[in-house]
Parts: structure tokens; C-alpha cells; sequence
């Protein structure tokens, strides 16, 4: 349990736990100064925010929701479309799909607002250093996506030790400017902040769009629950992360009202002038870190996503040989890393760089609640009337931060909105198009059953050679294109035919002995339906020695197996009425810069024969 503590303290917190760094500062900006009633009531809001929204939602309501272990926007919309009525399932993979795409919006600003906000304390050491605030956060984040392909098992060792620090250092700090200003602690009374609601609505209302700052990071508790468990992620929050953050929040607000003047950078005025620099340097590492979480937690998503068919075959390079969660994806780390330069080389500071953070994580947190509504009604039997007094409160809460962070768009928040749209888009036609080709090949294949026993009785027989073939990748129940190209070019049949059938399954593992189900459709021919949860990435030499088992007059031997796939050319014809034929040409885009499918099933080069097809949608 402490490792697995240290553990989620050094992954898990690392976003929610640099907020501080520019949190406060924004939110006086936006309520116009740093007055007695601002500071009081701002702070309080802060304070009620995190325990609403993290502690009371996520730690406590959201965490329950656990899909086999695992957590995060994707996973729970697979619990729930489970769960939910056929008739509502769709919907909620749009919910599910929307939020994931916003969850790669927030993927692309976390590290630039963590890392540019951190080097800009070097202002404080040497005002003339601010020219060089972009280069230095550039270096450091060009090194961060450089060190990707190491994987995070090495630096990970130092993640928790490096955090335990910070959270130590944020509560220090914070305890010492209280005790400069013990009044402050007052504002945790909500009062205060119901004070501050009722004097000036409006400006409330947009202050509210900074008070999220305090809250991004909240989504990555549930997300990240799977690598380490609830109690390990609760234990943490409520014992050393949230502590930590309300002292230093109450502790830059005392020093704001002790000495306005550190309304500018409130987080690094607050230290002594000889922790300064330890400071930043200590606050560079953490921004990285933090980084480094989201950056992981986008190549997870990515893997979930292309199990679940909302993303094409993308390279996934596993890092490490005893943790399968550990992966890197090349495609995703280089497009992350376009998007952070253009945001650091666009908005060139923190402060513009937080008029644009919040709609993306805000737009994910009210997804979530949206789909616990299914969670708890359906799957947990809440009456109707216990679970509306639940989520209609939580849904009013995420809806009021949607709305006050909408009024960031147009100084930047269309970034991360445009962003997300454009993968929505790329998710939605994905995955649609992937339906209209299962469905063509149903109308233009044979049955597979019939046809076999036709090629093996005695009025066609067709000659037989040695060894394996298998027809990985196939519709169930249909007849392979590879495996007709194979007949009409060869004329021959393999000894051994196996015809594999894959499914993804709402869960994130499926246990080896659930994985294959094998029909034997008579003379040396089988059909296999293979079984993978979201977290997996289909490994056919793995699946065939299941499969030995099932078969007990067939061993697999790798050097007499042979590998047959086919190669479709995808076509768009505009005479489907399902997609447009903008959205048909791309998907036929997306298929032909797919990973190829030898590489994605773990098939060995020297055994893999490719059949070339067309399908016109």
C-alpha cells in the first residue's frame, strides 16, 4: 500500500497539483483586484470547488464506477452503454466519444501552461530574464516528448519522491504566510463565497472560469485508478494532496492581502527570497511530471480507443516487459508535440494560455456526470427520484463552469474546442465507416459454413497442401476475401484452416479462458471468435495457442503456419445515404495510413501472405 501510494501521488496528482502555480493569480485578475471581499471570497470558492467537484464527485460518487478496475471517460462509457437501453446506446458513445476527444484537447495545453507557468518564476530572480521564458519552456518540453520512446518505468521511480516534495512544499508554504495572516482562515466558510456570488453576479459569473484552474487534473483521479487502485488514489487526495493545495491557496491569499503587490505571481512571491530559485527549479520538475501524466494518459486512451474501433490501427510500442499499461504511441507523441510549440509560440504566456484552458476539461467533467446518471440507474438500481438528487446537482455545478469557461472561447479556447471537434469528427467517422464496411462484407461475402462444407464434399474437391493457414481479422459467420483470392489463384486448401472473428467487449481484460470459443466446421477447417477488452491489443500467435487446446488434433508450430490477409482498398462512391462523401473520402484516407495489420496482430513478416481487395461504400 505505500508504494502503491507513493505511486498515485507522483502520477495521478501531478496536474490538479501544479495548479496552484497560477490558479489564484488569474482568478483576481478576473474579478478586477486583489480587495478584502475579492480575496475572502475567491478563496472560498476555491476551497468549496475542490470539495464539490473532487473530493464529494470524483473520490467519493465516481470512483465507485469502476469498469472491472479500470477508469476514465472511455471506460465508463462502455459501463454504461451496457447497461443502458439499446435504444440509448449510441447517444452515449457520442457522450463517451465527445469526451475523449476534449480529453486530447486538454492533453495539448496541460504542458504548456504547466511548464511555461513554472519558468516564468524566473522573472522574479532577474526581470531581464523574461525574453527567455519560451526558449527555456520549449528546451524543456522538446526534451520531455524526446524522452517518450524511453517509456515512463525509469523516470516513474522518481515521479512519487519528486511530488511527495512538492505536496510538502505547497503546505509549508502555505502555513507560514497563514501564520502571518491567521484571519484567512475564515474564508472557509462558504459564506464567503456566497457573499462574493451575490455582491457582483457577472463578474462571479467569469471568475468562475478561473476558479476551474483549481479543478483541471480532477478527471485524471478517475482515470488513473486503474494502475493503481481506489484506496491507494483516496488516501492520497484526502491525507496529502488536498491538504497540501488548501494550505498553499489559503496561504497565497494571506500574502495577498498582506502585501498586494504579490498579486502578479502570488505563488512564488509567497517564498522566502532564498527558496526562490529551489522554488521554480522544484516547480519545472513538477510541470513536467504533470505533463509526463497527461501525455500517458493520452497513449492509454489511444490504445482504448482503437480496441473500441473509434481510431484506426495506430503503432502502439509497449515499454515495458512487466507493465502492460506502460505503452508509447510515436503518431500521437508527435502530434501532441506540434500542438504544445504552436500553443507555447502563440500565446507566449501562462496568462493567455489560461484564457483557454478550462472548456475542455470542464465539457469532460459534465460528460462524465451525464453518464453516471446511466450508471446509477441502471446498473445500480438507484431509484429515479435518489439518483436525480445526486446528478441534477452535480450536472447544475459542471454546467455552471461549461458556461463560465464559454467565455474563454474567443480569447483561445476555440483551441482546444477546434481540436476536439476535429478528433470527434475523425472518432465518429471512424467508427461509422468501419460499420458500413462489416456490413458490405456481409452483403458481398458467403456464408462461411456453407461454404466449406461445399469445397470438402465430393462433387468440388479441391486439393489439399501441408500446414496451417489463418484468416486473422475476418467477419463472424462470413467467408474471408483473403481466403477466396487464396482458392482462385492458388486452387489449393491448407490441412489446417482457421477462420479468426475478433470482438472488443466492454470490459478492460478478458480472462484467457473466456477468450476463444472454437466451432469446428468439419475436414481440418475452424472457426474462431476471439474475445479482447478494451485494454488489449490482439496478439494472434498468443490467441493460437489458446486455441491449441481447443483442438486436439492440431498443434501450432509458428514455422508451418501461415498468415493470410487481406488488403482492401477502400473507395468512396457518395452513394451511401449513412456518411456524406466528404466523410467517406475520409475514412478511406484513415484506412490507407492505418498501421498494418501484420504489425498490429503480432503476425511474424516471413509468414504473412497479403491478399489485395476493394470495397466500395
Amino acid at each position: 500500500m505505500p508504494a502503491l501510494v507513493l505511486g498515485a501521488i507522483g502520477v495521478v496528482f501531478g496536474d490538479i497539483g501544479t495548479s496552484p502555480i497560477y490558479t489564484l493569480r488569474e482568478c483576481l485578475k478576473a474579478a478586477g483586484g486583489a480587495s478584502q471581499m475579492n480575496v475572502y471570497g475567491i478563496v472560498s470558492l476555491i476551497l468549496w470547488s475542490i470539495i464539490v467537484v473532487v473530493t464529494f464527485k470524483y473520490v467519493c460518487f465516481v470512483m465507485r464506477a469502476d469498469n472491472d478496475g479500470e477508469g476514465g471517460i472511455l471506460a465508463l462509457t462502455a459501463l454504461a452503454s451496457g447497461v443502458a437501453p439499446v435504444r440509448l446506446r449510441a447517444v452515449l458513445l457520442t457522450l463517451g466519444v465527445f469526451g475523449a476527444a476534449m480529453f486530447y484537447g486538454d492533453s495539448m495545453i496541460t504542458p504548456a501552461i504547466s511548464v511555461i507557468s513554472a519558468v516564468e518564476g524566473v522573472t522574479l530572480v532577474d526581470p531581464h530574464l523574461s525574453e527567455w521564458i519560451v526558449p527555456i519552456a520549449l528546451v524543456i518540453l522538446t526534451g520531455l516528448f524526446k524522452l517518450q520512446k524511453r517509456g515512463t518505468g525509469a523516470v516513474g521511480k522518481i515521479f512519487g519522491p519528486v511530488m511527495l516534495v512538492w505536496f510538502a512544499t505547497l503546505a509549508v508554504l502555505g502555513v507560514i504566510n497563514i501564520a502571518a495572516h491567521p484571519s484567512i482562515v475564515l474564508a472557509a466558510s462558504p459564506q464567503y463565497a456566497f457573499i462574493f456570488i451575490t455582491h457582483a453576479p457577472a463578474t462571479a459569473f467569469i471568475v468562475l472560469g478561473s476558479v476551474f484552474l483549481a479543478l483541471t487534473g480532477g478527471e485524471a483521479l478517475y482515470a488513473d485508478m486503474g494502475h493503481f487502485g481506489k484506496t491507494p488514489v483516496r488516501l492520497s487526495w484526502l491525507f496529502l494532496v488536498f491538504p497540501g493545495l488548501v494550505l498553499n491557496y489559503f496561504g497565497q491569499a494571506a500574502l495577498v492581502l498582506a502585501r498586494p503587490s504579490a498579486i502578479s505571481q502570488p505563488f512564488f512571491e509567497s517564498a522566502p527570497t532564498w527558496a526562490l530559485i529551489p522554488l521554480v527549479l522544484l516547480a519545472a520538475v513538477a510541470t513536467v511530471i504533470a505533463s509526463q501524466a497527461v501525455i500517458s494518459g493520452a497513449f492509454s486512451m489511444t490504445k482504448q480507443a482503437v480496441q473500441l474501433g473509434l481510431l484506426p490501427r495506430i503503432p502502439v510500442v509497449h515499454t515495458s516487459s512487466l507493465e502492460i499499461g506502460q505503452v508509447y504511441v510515436p503518431f500521437i507523441n508527435l502530434t501532441l508535440y506540434v500542438a504544445v510549440v504552436f500553443l507555447v509560440l502563440f500565446f507566449r504566456s501562462s496568462d493567455n494560455l489560461a484564457a483557454a484552458y478550462g472548456i475542455a476539461v470542464a465539457s469532460t467533467m459534465l460528460l462524465t456526470t451525464l453518464l453516471m446518471y446511466f450508471v446509477t440507474h441502471c446498473l445500480w438500481r438507484w431509484k429515479p427520484l435518489a439518483t436525480l438528487a445526486v446528478i441534477g446537482p452535480m450536472a447544475v455545478v459542471d454546467a455552471l463552469f461549461v458556461s463560465s469557461n464559454a467565455n474563454k472561447i474567443m480569447d483561445g479556447g476555440w483551441f482546444p474546442l477546434l481540436a476536439g471537434v476535429v478528433l470527434f469528427t475523425i472518432m465518429t467517422t471512424w467508427n461509422k465507416g468501419r460499420a458500413m464496411v462489416v456490413q458490405q462484407i456481409r452483403n458481398d461475402s458467403l456464408p462461411l459454413a456453407p461454404l466449406i462444407s461445399s469445397l470438402t464434399g465430393s462433387e468440388h474437391p479441391v486439393l489439399r497442401t501441408q500446414g496451417t493457414a489463418v484468416f486473422p481479422g475476418g467477419v463472424t459467420d462470413m467467408t474471408p476475401s483473403a481466403f477466396l483470392h487464396n482458392l482462385k489463384h492458388n486452387g489449393v486448401m491448407h490441412r489446417i484452416n482457421i477462420f479468426m472473428a475478433g470482438a472488443t467487449e466492454n470490459t478492460p481484460h478478458v480472462p484467457d479462458k473466456d477468450r476463444v470459443s472454437v466451432k469446428d466446421l468439419g475436414n481440418g477447417c475452424y472457426s474462431v471468435a476471439v474475445r479482447h477488452g478494451f485494454m488489449e491489443i490482439p496478439n494472434v500467435p498468443a490467441v493460437l495457442r489458446l486455441v491449441e487446446k481447443r483442438i486436439p488434433e492440431w498443434h501450432y508450430e509458428p514455422n508451418e503456419v501461415s498468415f493470410f490477409l487481406g488488403r482492401d482498398t477502400i473507395v468512396a462512391t457518395g452513394q451511401s445515404h449513412a456518411m456524406s462523401l466528404w466523410r467517406e473520402r475520409l475514412f478511406a484516407f484513415l484506412a490507407r495510413n492505418a498501421a498494418q495489420a501484420a504489425e498490429y496482430y503480432s503476425l511474424p513478416p516471413n509468414r504473412v501472405v497479403e491478399m489485395g481487395g476493394q470495397i466500395n461504400l
